[in-house]
């Protein structure tokens, strides 16, 4: 083991959270170190190849976790300079105004936040603002308040998407909005645009850097900063402590070069909600006996990654889509308009457009040998004839519902929960699409549909398990993300959630990191 030189910030994860946090401090002139267990991406051809992404699986890790049952699994993420942002579909909503209060579902109770949307809103405008957010102001019937408009107006919808929203609104009565997205593309001036439209965006690397992700938005500009230093293939093991247990002293990391110690007055944990309940209890001491900061015995605990339903519809004919992730539903986020439910249905959103290899990894990871057993050529013309949707409701936080450090291994104990209110709308949107499907022949013509709930190895969304909290004896960090039992400790990423609500989680995070990093510089100021 050797003894490295401190620096006055460490960030251990260069995702959203700990990429973010690293831009906002950059011109403080403070040294400051970021440790990420990945490498860099390549930028390759490969990016863009379905086989090589969701059959070969290149670019996911390969750790394997162990559910509930005792069965281990591979989860879907990504250890990259970036993190698993780039890959992710680039929606980036915010949550609303009602999401950070106490909220009653059918089946739980959603727990109110330490602060409020209006502490945040400032945020999401920074936020909007830095990761480039395309979208159209006022056509979300469930959006926030905000007084300003998207610097970029919102992506054009593919024909059949905009026909289908023309049904949803016309023969529905449905609000349908453009879904605010990531993705540097202005179709008024395809020429000048980076973003080309193509059919490989979410669930894919962009390869031309059309998509806000942590790696194009944050962390490559960082290299015109000679205070800050990015070392790669660094996975920490633990966080070090001083004999009082209230500073964290060292942090210890597996390298190319074997174990590293390094230090730093400030240390921003943002390895994401797993690995960074797992990081602090592999930190246990005998003044933190279940993990460091976790006095509360919250580390860990109330693991979320949304409650999610993937509504997939085919038709004979082909649907002539390219760029199809384009349209969102909010219609019944709080309840049905129509006053027979009062209780939160959720959020309802395209999904990017299907190759035959995606459809193949996607069936092969539920049945094994599928992409082998199922002909390319039907796999593709399938894919061909399909429009997909996700239908997304919150995961309520629940105690048992926890990430665990056994034996070397995550396990990931987890059951579903509050299903009334999703299973209500994935049946409203079937009829919807039914009635669509039937009486316009339009998109899917003489369609079925496939409605899967998302297993736990779909780790996208992940959250909740180093909750926010005013109490120390409920709560891991406090509203600025400092450990409530670590003066010189923040967490700086979803884990830090109370809440999951029903939105995509990443403006959000950025939102809270821009947060952080206010009162960070503050800190180091003073």
């Amino acid at each position: 083991m050797s003894q490295s030189k401190t620096y006055d910030v460490i960030i251990i994860g260069s995702g959203a959270g700990g990429g973010t946090v690293a831009q906002s401090l950059a011109e403080t002139g403070k040294s400051i170190l970021i440790l990420e267990r990945g490498e860099h991406l390549p930028r390759e051809v490969e990016n863009w190849d379905p086989k090589t992404v969701f059959i070969e699986r290149k670019y996911r890790t390969n750790e394997k976790w162990v559910n509930k049952a005792g069965s281990q699994f591979v989860p879907n993420c990504h250890y990259w300079v970036g993190g698993n942002t780039i890959f992710y579909g680039a929606v980036l909503m915010r949550m609303r105004e009602s999401d950070f209060d106490v909220v009653q579902h059918e089946d739980g109770v959603s727990p109110a936040w330490p602060i409020s949307y209006g502490n945040l809103a400032p945020y999401y405008d920074q936020a909007e603002q830095i990761w480039r957010v395309r979208g159209n102001r006022g056509e979300d019937p469930a959006e926030p308040p905000t007084s300003a408009p998207y610097d970029h107006p919102g992506i054009r919808h593919d024909d059949e998407v905009a026909r289908l929203m023309t049904h949803l609104r016309d023969d529905q009565g449905w609000k349908p909005f453009t879904l605010p997205l990531g993705v540097q593309r202005d179709d008024d001036d395809p020429v000048h645009s980076a973003c080309i439209r193509c059919e490989t965006c979410g669930g894919f690397p962009c390869l031309v850097k059309a998509k806000s992700d942590a790696r194009t938005i944050a962390i490559e500009p960082l290299s015109k900063y000679p205070n800050v230093t990015l070392l790669t293939g660094q996975l920490v093991n633990r966080l070090e402590t001083g004999t009082d247990g209230r500073t964290v002293t060292g942090v210890v990391c597996e390298g190319p070069d074997g174990q590293e110690v390094y230090s730093a007055g400030i240390v921003v944990l943002a390895a994401g909600a797993a690995n960074t309940a797992a990081v602090l209890q592999r930190s246990a001491t005998p003044r933190h006996p279940n993990g460091l900061a976790n006095g509360s015995d919250q580390v860990g605990r109330n693991y979320m990654f949304h409650t999610m339903t993937a509504v997939i519809s085919a038709s004979a004919l082909k649907a002539k889509t390219r760029f199809p992730k384009t349209l969102g539903i909010n219609d019944f986020y709080r309840g049905d308009p129509d006053g027979s439910y009062d209780f939160p249905m959720g959020h309802i959103q395209s999904l990017e457009y299907m190759e035959g290899p995606m459809l193949e990894g996607q069936l092969d990871t539920e049945f094994p040998l599928a992409d082998k057993l199922i002909p390319k050529f039907i796999a593709d013309s399938l894919a061909r004839r399909m429009l997909s949707f996700l239908v997304l409701s919150e995961d309520l936080p629940q105690p048992d519902n926890r990430i665990r450090w056994l034996d070397g291994q995550i396990h990931l104990d987890y059951t579903h929960n509050n299903l009334s209110g999703h299973k209500r709308l994935v049946k409203k949107f079937d009829r919807a699409l039914e009635g669509f499907c039937d009486g316009k022949r339009v998109i899917l013509d003489h369609h079925f549909q496939v409605q899967q709930l998302l297993p736990i190895y779909g780790t996208a969304h992940q959250c909740g398990t180093a909750r926010m909290g005013d109490d120390p004896a409920s709560s891991v960090v406090n509203a600025d993300c400092r450990a409530h039992e670590v003066d010189n400790l923040y967490i700086v990423d979803t884990s830090v959630f109370c809440s999951s609500a029903a939105v995509n989680p990443t403006l959000t995070l950025v939102a809270i990191a821009l947060r952080a990093g206010e009162h960070l510089r503050q800190r180091l100021s003073a």
